[in-house]
């Protein structure tokens, strides 16, 4: 049982430093007389950054993978589309892999599987919804004979090798998300997935506390792990269905206009919220995006969207109808580059052109790192005379993830042995870790993990044991031809520049026969600085002569004072660092 709840939160750090450290905790009676063989967990992405969530069970040297997500680039990664966890562990192991289940729907938790499949196969679980996501992108990559889709629905309770695993209902921003016990011979493993307590769900799938608390009052939770997003924040997060009534309200204030909402094309349930109040407003309704119209036939098909027929309209006849008549849901409210809003933004959408009689809605929270591209879109909306209404302006999105005092909730029905922070950037997860403490879990059993961490559960409590590979995967097109070197190229050249010089040299007695040639992207402007060109030519030149010597031609020797000299007479005239390409050619 946790020890009572203490007055007032650690101080800042103490906890932190001895969850980290991990110590073992006291077993049960139960525990010590009937011992069982240990439990890891393997944590590959998702502790320490939103996104990239990837975590493996293992029971009786068998790996179930819970989770295989991505995570958007930062601004220091240019040219980056994706970054994935590291998949060495997974390929190394391959043979002991009995499957992947995916909690929801979202690209940051079943986004990388379309990418681990080219290494590996296995079969995947989730919900109707959520394979039916997953499988778009799958498809697409020519993958689908890689795979199996196992259909799992609410409550259901699965063997899969030697796993048992029970898949408890949530509420989240996407439908039929699904909290996972996993019932092992180390006791109940309990991850949260993404969730909030919704009392008042869109659909009326709310959380399912009174499982949770009949698991912690039957077995016990022998280790809880739980989504971090939002532990600094206070409160209850608000109910998806309180969006519905701003957005209702901004349609009836704005009758003469068109509007343009823009949300995650995985956001059924705000989606559901729009249709119904352009249809209200007696709109019609036009899918703008292709994941948008791919996320709305899907989500149709299974019966958790309801638009009728004669209220949708493809885009391509948006034209026929009165604007003030139409409501179109789009993709593209996290500003990405070539969505369908940052297109309208630019004046390039091939559908539509935005101007002062729209009103445009983004219907989101910008994800960390993607508020200049945000900020972007919202701008050039604006310049082009559209009124553009946002997250700052009125309460036209909330949160998927538990606040504060869900998560003390959550804690307190559990009642966890020991407790693990997921899901998070670390100032989130450390937050959370102090959360349970204050809670009352005690806190040798609370361990801050990071990517690579293994956790075991075994008679004597839970400690870390070892860690694994778990850095990032960049993806640049394909998977695997971008690393770290790469990334400091590409910041060497959009913030210096770079300078080529070419030298043709005579490979028999070293005479310079062309050149230096001087050719320069983003360091000075060639036409305006002859002048400075010219003096970096004679400088090149003059480390050539001193360079040749007789007998056959060194020509890597000469690449390297090439590049020393004019990198010296850069920087001495120009305090700039490009990058300094010499190209060295035999005649």
């Amino acid at each position: 049982m946790p020890s009572p709840t203490p007055a007032t939160e650690p101080p800042p750090g103490e906890s932190t430093r001895r969850a980290r450290r991990g110590r073992r905790g006291g077993s049960t009676e139960a525990d010590r007389t009937a011992p069982a063989a240990p439990v890891r967990v393997v944590f590959l992405g998702g502790l320490g950054e939103i996104g990239r969530n990837c975590a493996c069970i293992e029971v009786e040297g068998r790996i179930i993978i819970l989770d295989c997500g991505i995570m958007f680039p930062d601004l220091d990664m240019p040219g980056v589309d994706l970054v994935l966890p590291d998949f060495s562990y997974l390929i190394d192991n391959a043979d002991r892999i009995e499957g992947c289940i995916i909690t929801h729907g979202h690209e940051d938790h079943c986004g990388g599987l379309s990418f681990l499949l080219r290494e590996l196969s296995f079969p995947i679980f989730g919900s109707e919804l959520s394979l039916g996501l997953a499988r778009s992108r799958i498809e697409e990559a020519g993958l689908l004979d890689r795979t199996e889709f196992v259909i799992v629905r609410d409550h259901e309770r699965r063997r899969i090798g030697p796993f048992d695993v029970e898949f408890i209902p949530v509420t989240h921003s996407v439908p039929h998300g699904f909290a996972t016990a996993f019932h092992t011979p180390q006791g109940v493993i309990l991850h949260s997935g993404d969730f909030k307590i919704d009392l008042t769900p869109v659909d009326g799938r709310a959380t399912d506390l009174a499982r949770i608390g009949a698991i912690a009052s039957d077995e016990g939770v022998r280790l809880l792990l739980a989504d971090s997003t939002n532990a600094e924040e206070e409160g209850h997060t608000d109910s998806e269905r309180s969006v519905g009534g701003v957005i209702d309200a901004l349609f009836a204030q704005n009758p003469d206009k068109r509007v343009i909402v823009a949300c995650f094309a995985s956001h059924i349930h705000r989606i559901q919220q729009i249709a119904d109040a352009a249809i209200r407003h007696g709109r019609t309704v036009a899918t703008l995006g292709r994941s948008m119209g791919k996320n709305v036939a899907l989500a149709r098909s299974l019966g958790l969207l309801s638009i009728p027929d004669a209220s949708l309209v493809d885009i391509e006849k948006v034209g026929d109808y009165d604007p003030r008549r139409i409501c179109v849901i789009s993709t593209g409210s996290q500003g990405e580059p070539m969505s369908a809003l940052a297109l309208m933004a630019g004046g390039e959408n091939r559908w539509l052109t935005v101007g002062e009689g729209d009103l445009v809605i983004l219907s989101s929270h910008a994800i960390p790192g993607n508020e200049t591209s945000v900020g972007k879109v919202i701008d050039g909306l604006t310049r082009r005379g559209a009124d553009v209404v946002h997250s700052g302006l009125a309460r036209v999105h909330v949160s998927g993830h538990a606040r504060r005092d869900e998560l003390k909730t959550l804690i307190s029905l559990c009642r966890p042995e020991s407790f693990i922070p997921v899901h998070g950037e670390f100032r989130h997860l450390t937050h959370h870790a102090r959360l349970a403490a204050l809670v009352g879990v005690p806190e040798n059993r609370i361990l801050l993990a990071e990517d690579g961490d293994v956790v075991e559960l075994d008679g004597d409590g839970i400690d870390f044991a070892g860690a694994v590979a778990a850095g990032y995967l960049y993806v640049d097109g394909i998977v695997g031809d971008v690393g770290r070197g790469v990334l400091r190229d590409r910041q060497v050249l959009a913030e210096e520049g770079v300078v080529i010089v070419v030298v043709t040299v005579d490979s028999k007695n070293g005479e310079v026969l062309n050149g230096p040639e001087i050719i320069t992207k983003g360091w000075v402007f060639a036409p305006e600085a002859e002048e400075l060109l010219g003096e970096a030519r004679e400088v090149v030149a003059d480390a050539m002569v001193d360079a040749i010597q007789p007998g056959p031609i060194d020509v890597e020797n000469l690449r390297r004072r090439a590049r020393a000299a004019l990198g010296k007479f850069v920087s001495e005239r120009t305090r700039r660092r490009p990058m300094i390409v010499p190209v060295v050619m035999e005649a």
